[in-house]
């Protein structure tokens, strides 16, 4: 293997693996942000190790057997004498000498401890925006830049936010747990977010080769279930699950054969899981009916619902689905809100209706180097006839993309349009 082969090898087997093993060691040590530190010494060991002995045949595996030696080291090193302390050593002695295969080792109930470590990230000690970069980057394995580009912020401030997160977690002693009562309520809004933006980067990837990472939005579901079962009357839990599920169930009609990105009004309707949409219909269902029915996540998949319910893409409700994104809007302050409202409405009023809404927000801050906005003005001036003017939309929204497949679709447009006008 090449060098970059083991480098991209590393990088696949870490990407998949740290999540979990700081959940692993989480559960063993209690202390987050320890096990946050074992990890990582298990990529640098991993990068100084595979370049010369090649890469294992497990490497998952071979990281999960670095980092609890790395427990075990830490643990001999500090002299740990009280009960609680030589217990702990004692199994993870017993874990290491009978180290199962990569599966077991990050055992079934993985997504539940994933949930617990987000409880523990999202404790009200913590600002609130740090909670959710926090679980994000440090337990989710989201990178800065994917994160700053779900918050429309600067990699900077995330950073930022991160290390002060990490500081106050370490230096306060936070109890590694699933909290009840009212600590579970004062901590729902935070860790709906984190499952929320965990759901949309599966969806949606940010950046990298893959427009679509189903791991990520299987986990998120699974952890929504768990918090169904945490908080069976909070409006918004149902409202996050059938978000998710109506979304999920047209995923594999989202994408080609070769993986590029199919938009939505092109999707094949008979590859959408009309299963999964129950579900999707049956949550939202139950978060109306407990009052949450204004809610921002029961909002969002009532539009969702729109489309779903749908029989074909000229049978959408956008004047619905446009009223709905209003009343989002009175909720929180968006641009990007305002920018969905205006593709709405476009549709249900014209193209020029929604060029009009999408050039009141072109210069808002957030925006500026978000793709999406050049992308509906990209559509929105086709569909006007302005060709020219879309070309250079579509061709500004692929420089900003971040992920190559959604570049690649937008390079595809500008030059459909650049051959269709002979200005190629």
């Amino acid at each position: 293997m090449t060098a970059a082969d083991i480098d991209r090898a590393i990088r696949a087997a870490w990407r998949v693996v740290q999540p979990r093993l700081i959940a692993t060691l989480s559960r063993m040590l209690r202390d987050v942000t320890l096990a946050e530190e074992l990890t990582q010494d298990a990529l640098v060991a991993a990068l100084e190790a595979w370049p010369l002995s090649g890469v294992p045949d497990n490497p998952g595996a071979w990281l999960v057997a670095t980092a609890k030696r790395r427990a075990l080291d830490h643990l001999r090193r500090a002299k740990m004498l009280t009960r609680k302390h030589d217990v702990l050593t004692r199994d993870l002695m017993l874990e290491q000498e009978a180290m199962p295969d990569f599966d077991t080792a990050l055992d079934d109930d993985i997504g539940d401890e994933w949930l617990r470590l987000i409880f523990t990230a999202c404790h009200p000690l913590l600002p609130r925006q740090a909670r959710a970069a926090l679980a994000l980057r440090m337990i989710c394995g989201l990178t800065t830049d994917e994160i700053a580009r779900a918050f429309l912020v600067t990699e900077a401030t995330i950073a930022q936010r991160v290390v002060r997160a990490k500081r106050t977690l370490s230096q306060s002693g936070l109890t590694y747990e699933t909290p009840s009562g009212e600590a579970l309520s004062e901590r729902l809004a935070s860790v709906l977010e984190v499952v929320y933006l965990i759901f949309n980067e599966g969806y949606a990837a940010s950046r990298g080769e893959e427009w679509l990472r189903p791991q990520l939005c299987d986990e998120a579901l699974r952890m929504g279930r768990v918090l169904v079962g945490l908080a069976p009357l909070e409006p918004e839990v149902h409202g996050l699950m059938a978000l998710m599920e109506l979304n999920a169930a047209r995923k594999w009609a989202r994408t080609g054969v070769d993986g590029e990105p199919i938009l939505l009004m092109d999707q094949d309707r008979r590859l959408w899981d009309r299963r999964q949409i129950g579900d999707g219909l049956r949550a939202l269902g139950r978060a109306r009916e407990l009052g949450g029915a204004g809610g921002f996540y029961t909002l969002q998949a009532m539009i969702v619902a729109c489309h779903a319910t749908a029989e074909t893409a000229a049978a959408t409700d956008w004047r619905r689905i446009a009223e709905l994104y209003g009343q989002l809007a009175t909720q929180v302050r968006s641009a990007v809100i305002e920018l969905n409202r205006a593709v709405a409405l476009g549709m249900a009023e014209g193209p020029q209706v929604g060029l009009d809404l999408v050039d009141l927000i072109v210069d808002e801050p957030a925006l500026r180097a978000y793709h999406h906005l050049h992308s509906v003005r990209g559509d929105l001036l086709q569909k006007l006839g302005r060709f020219a003017e879309a070309r250079v939309a579509f061709e500004t929204a692929a420089r900003l993309a971040t992920n190559a497949r959604e570049r690649a679709l937008m390079e595809r447009r500008a030059a459909a349009i650049a051959d269709a006008d002979g200005t190629a």
